[in-house]
């Protein structure tokens, strides 16, 4: 009798055992496995898919403050941007801009009296299309948070293979300031928007550039 009870002690140990692997797998209170499988942090974001253009925020000063991936995505293509450092904290406009070339001290192309940063890249693509917030290259503001570091994710329609890489090619262009979209209601601006926000949105000088290739 003493042999069975015995083993029916030392089962009942292994279960609670068991048991209690189980409910430490998930954390020790129970709680739901964390998203850190292969040594990847819960908060870092996984992309997936094969970029069709990718490019290198650089500051006026050459120095490098972030990537941009464009990824195909259904009928649209995923834009993800990383900023880790360099930029001022807060919102900053985002665009793409119709000629991949960013010089920090340059002229527009249709206007060399000009003089200023990246003002190669030309104006946002599609903007010969429409208003401001209406471009093939207009994307939500970029925000950046107290430690510099941004990111963003967002689906768009308008930009297609052929637009980002055609014979002169195409440039992300981070901003100073907001970006109002030409958003400026009546009892404001009673004639409607000026020329300036209609075509970019108020959103101040360009501050990091990136060639798409």
């Amino acid at each position: 009798m003493r042999n069975l009870v015995r083993r029916t002690s030392v089962a009942a140990l292994a279960a609670l055992a068991l048991a209690g692997c189980a409910a430490d797998d998930g954390g020790g209170d129970g709680a739901a496995p964390d998203a850190t499988a292969g040594g990847t942090p819960a908060s870092t974001p996984v992309v997936t898919g094969v970029p069709v253009a990718t490019a290198t925020l650089q500051d006026v000063d050459g120095e490098d403050v972030g990537d941009v991936q464009l990824i195909p995505e259904g009928e649209g293509m995923r834009v993800v941007v990383h900023v880790h450092g360099g930029l001022e904290p807060g919102f900053h406009g985002f665009h793409v801009h119709a000629v991949g070339e960013c010089d920090p001290e340059s002229s527009p192309p249709d206007d060399p009296s000009r003089t200023g940063a990246f003002l190669s890249a030309g104006g946002h693509l599609g903007a010969d299309e429409g208003d401001h917030g209406a471009h093939a290259g207009d994307l939500p503001s970029l925000y950046v948070t107290e430690d510099g570091t941004a990111h963003l994710e967002t689906v768009t329609d308008m930009l297609t293979d052929a637009d980002l890489l055609d014979d002169d090619g195409s440039a992300v262009m981070v901003h100073s300031g907001r970006d109002n979209f030409a958003n400026v209601p009546e009892r404001y601006a009673p004639q409607g928007p000026d020329d300036e926000t209609l075509r970019t949105g108020d959103s101040g000088d360009r501050v990091a550039c990136g060639v798409l290739e």
